[in-house]
């Protein structure tokens, strides 16, 4: 293991940017919280966020297990299962995310309402979300 150190995110050539872009993007976000309720497998996690393409959930699973915030655990059975769950790492960022996640469920109205308001009716209608 290294050296202990805390990153400053201020800085261009500190690695907490990386971290910051990894753990801001709305993918992670989603599938941190979603495994906060316990072990799952791809087609799952696929279905319970809706939205996100096989190719684009595998290469954040795989990110997410690099940068140590899930396991991938294969079980030795026919047909194989594979599941996917939090880390201790990944169980730390479930408060922020939920927080996170939660915040932008309140706010989606007003943030699409100042949006439409800026740049007119026509250009914000196609990113408004259904009601």
């Amino acid at each position: 293991m290294g050296i202990s150190w805390e990153g400053n995110a201020f800085d261009p050539d500190c690695p907490t940017r990386v971290i910051l872009d990894r753990i801001g993007d709305k993918w992670t976000v989603l599938i941190i919280d979603i495994l906060e309720s316990g072990p799952l497998r791809f087609n799952e996690i696929r279905q319970a966020i809706g939205g996100i393409t096989p190719k684009v959930l595998t290469s954040t699973l795989r990110s997410l297990a690099a940068d140590g915030l899930i396991t991938r655990e294969a079980h030795a059975e026919v047909p194989p299962r594979v599941e996917y769950r939090l880390t201790d790492l990944g169980r730390s960022l479930r408060e922020p995310v939920s927080t996170l996640r939660r915040w932008a469920e309140l706010n989606a109205s007003a943030i699409t309402d100042s949006r439409e308001r800026d740049s007119g009716p026509d250009e914000s209608r196609s990113r408004r979300a259904p009601r």
